[in-house]
């Protein structure tokens, strides 16, 4: 593609049918599970402040979607549904200022030296 071309398609979009890497409509993906499943404590949390900060207008769906498509190729085919979601909430987020990552990071060290199960919880 020339550099006048270039300039007409988004970073990550196709030269050849104006898709991004995540839009999969139509194509062969072969069988979609239909079978249903209950969903983990933490997606369910996940799903529920995804919500809350929406409705307290902390992000819209197009900052959501910006984000999660934003992710790359990579994280789509590594990360579940509801750790994208995570990922997506989290940036928009902090893109907010609601928090920092100086913040996240201290408040992600605190909860790590709790242990890994609340039974190894330990006062910090």
């Amino acid at each position: 593609m020339d550099r006048v071309s270039a300039a007409f398609y988004p970073v990550g979009m196709s030269d050849t049918d104006g898709r991004r890497w995540h839009d999969m409509g139509g194509r062969d993906a072969g069988p979609v599970p239909q079978d249903e499943h209950d969903f983990a404590l933490w997606e369910k949390r996940v799903d529920a402040l995804m919500m809350l900060c929406s409705d307290k207008g902390f992000f819209t769906v197009d900052g959501l979607r910006r984000v999660l498509e934003d992710m790359g190729e990579e994280a789509f085919e590594t990360m579940t549904y509801y750790e994208r979601w995570m990922a997506a909430v989290n940036q928009n987020l902090i893109e907010q200022g609601v928090y920092s990552l100086e913040e996240l990071g201290t408040k992600m060290e605190e909860i790590a030296a709790r242990g890994d199960s609340y039974g190894e919880a330990q006062d910090v």
